[in-house]
């Protein structure tokens, strides 16, 4: 395949990686058309959201061929390790994983998205093997290579243990779950100091470990904080969150 998402998409684990400054957001919407927008409009990465949004694995695999077709990394938040290999299977560029809290889960996670030194059930019968046109051992020297692991960090537990689990061999980043930390420690805002406390301690660890970081942010001064701790990956709201606050300024516009 010589197409320009083909050559372009298999990058985002490298720039990850590099600490280049990378806009995305969720897609909660199970259907192509958002993907294509955000993709045209000029996202680095979009996040599929299984865990919820109603994505089942056609879903899934229709906004990842979106993806493809728009130029855009498309990455899976996957509702538990057993989903990882359908996501990838479907062609995912990369998967975040909720609740990553211990050093074991870390590692689970690892081994279910590697071949090598991990367990992930081969076939390359999919878009991720190009539907068999890829030779065994290449594609799946490709895969390991290609695939990004983030480690969502979003509880109490998590944060405690995040040197162990910033050391985890395989895993490649790390999202900072602001909203389920928020609710844990009974925060009423996610700018809470509880909460930008965990961010930092997060931030630090994963930059100790020399591995990037994604987080939230609902502001450009929010994500130049960040930014300034050590952030790089910024998800950029929502589709739907993007569609409601356009269809809400157009009406107070007219309405005005």
């Amino acid at each position: 395949m010589n197409s320009k998402t083909d050559l372009a998409a298999p990058g985002f684990r490298q720039r990850f990686a590099a600490g280049e400054r990378l806009l995305g957001t969720f897609v909660k919407t199970p259907t192509s058309h958002p993907v294509e927008i955000l993709g045209d409009a000029g996202f680095d990465f979009v996040v599929i959201d299984e865990e919820h949004a109603p994505f089942d694995r056609g879903a899934i695999d229709v906004a990842l061929l979106a993806a493809r077709v728009a130029g855009v990394a498309g990455l899976v938040r996957v509702s538990s390790v057993a989903t990882i290999l359908s996501a990838l299977d479907c062609g995912a560029e990369g998967i975040l994983v909720p609740h990553v809290s211990t050093v074991e889960k870390a590692r689970e996670v690892v081994a279910a998205s590697r071949y090598r030194h991990g367990h992930r059930g081969y076939s390359a019968s999919g878009r991720s093997g190009r539907y068999g046109g890829r030779a065994s051992w290449p594609y799946i020297d490709a895969e390991d290579a290609r695939v990004t692991v983030v480690a969502m960090i979003e509880d109490p537990p998590a944060v405690a243990r995040i040197a162990e689990i910033a050391a985890v061999e395989g895993i490649d980043g790390f999202f900072i779950g602001r909203g389920d930390l928020s609710v844990a420690v009974g925060a009423r805002d996610s700018r809470a100091p509880e909460v930008n406390d965990a961010v930092r301690t997060i931030a630090d660890a994963a930059k100790s470990a020399g591995k990037p970081v994604m987080v939230m942010a609902n502001s450009r001064e929010e994500g130049d904080a960040f930014a300034a701790m050590g952030a790089s990956s910024f998800i950029l709201s929502t589709d739907q969150g993007l569609l409601r606050k356009a269809a809400s300024q157009i009406l107070n516009d007219f309405r005005d």
